[in-house]
């Protein structure tokens, strides 16, 4: 019988998951769930076949060429990849795949809960009370924005996009969106497609951001287009903190040109913006748009079931590179 292949899990993942690759590999686990330095990523990949990591490891274009030519596959447990310089990792010839799909749903509903907080002023109403301040009422009392019949403007209508416009239907919401390709009308299902953000952004009252981060997408959410926003609108972020000059959110929000904000990203992680922390009308997350115990198991077997295609001499299904 063959050796299993050696994987190192780069991170502490669900019992469940770290259970079925030491019943299918020779694993290496990391019960402590420290973060990895580059050096000790480009060390340990001299003792293993595959890597399973996090975004918290980062594959630059100088960490894949100090790779050992060992390594053969990373399997990625996000869906999101702006971890990992694709080019230079298949330069390499080593394989990358991601999860998506599996997430969807519980980044939709992580996107909800930061609008209607964003919008109900749930940050400031919950130190109010936590800190003994709640001491009057009266109707004009942390009076915020309602959300039911307004409209939603999705950008990047992919898998969490969709999740999201499903959730938001429940709201009575009009759906507004921009995509790098408009969507048949069978998937559209009504939406309301713009050809650019630009557009979009004047034309609704909540933005949610659900594209990837590229090179392309990087501060996409700048001064300028701050300013296209409709005034006393709110921004969400589940995506990716570096799609948002976090500055320039700042003054929008300290302004008054924008009502308030939902992020679950940041440039910065961890740890956040924390001038954006000073702000009431800010509502923030620590990056757990995927922390249900449901979707940890499903991105966990959804790697292993790459690795497990892999190294049966398939293509994994959620093949990148």
């Amino acid at each position: 019988m063959s050796a299993k292949p050696v994987l190192w899990i780069a991170r502490k993942l669900s019992d469940a998951t770290e259970a079925r690759a030491a019943r299918d590999y020779d694993v290496r686990l990391n019960p402590e769930d420290r973060v990895f330095s580059a050096d000790e990523i480009v060390e340990m990949s001299k003792q293993v076949d595959a890597i399973l990591p996090c975004h918290s490891e980062h594959f630059s274009a100088d960490v894949a060429a100090r790779l050992s030519d060992r390594v053969r596959i990373i399997a990625n447990h996000s869906v999101g990849v702006d971890h990992c310089d694709l080019t230079a990792l298949g330069e390499r010839g080593i394989v990358v795949t991601n999860t998506p799909d599996v997430l969807s749903d519980a980044t939709a509903e992580i996107a909800l809960l930061l609008m209607l907080a964003a919008s109900r002023r749930a940050s400031e109403g919950d130190r109010l009370v936590r800190s003994g301040g709640w001491t009057s009422w009266s109707p004009s009392f942390m009076v915020g924005t309602q959300t039911t019949g307004k409209r939603l403007g999705i950008v990047g209508m992919g898998r969490v996009g969709l999740a999201v416009r499903k959730i938001a239907s429940g709201l009575d919401m009009e759906v507004h969106y921009s995509n790098r390709r408009r969507l048949p009308p069978e998937i559209e299902q009504g939406s309301i497609y713009h050809e650019s953000v630009d557009d979009l952004l004047a034309n609704v009252d909540v933005v949610s951001l659900n594209c990837p981060a590229t090179p392309e997408t990087t501060n996409l959410m700048d001064a300028r287009r701050l300013a296209l926003m409709r005034k006393d609108s709110i921004l969400v972020n589940t995506a990716r903190g570096n799609l948002v000059d976090e500055d320039a959110l700042i003054h929008a929000l300290k302004s008054g040109h924008l009502a308030a904000a939902g992020l679950d990203v940041f440039k910065t992680e961890p740890g956040g913006n924390p001038e954006l922390a000073k702000l009431d009308n800010v509502f923030l997350l620590p990056h757990i748009g995927s922390a249900t115990r449901e979707t940890r198991d499903a991105m966990g077997f959804r790697a292993l079931d790459n690795l497990d295609a892999f190294f049966a001499g398939e293509e994994p299904r959620d093949r990148l590179v």
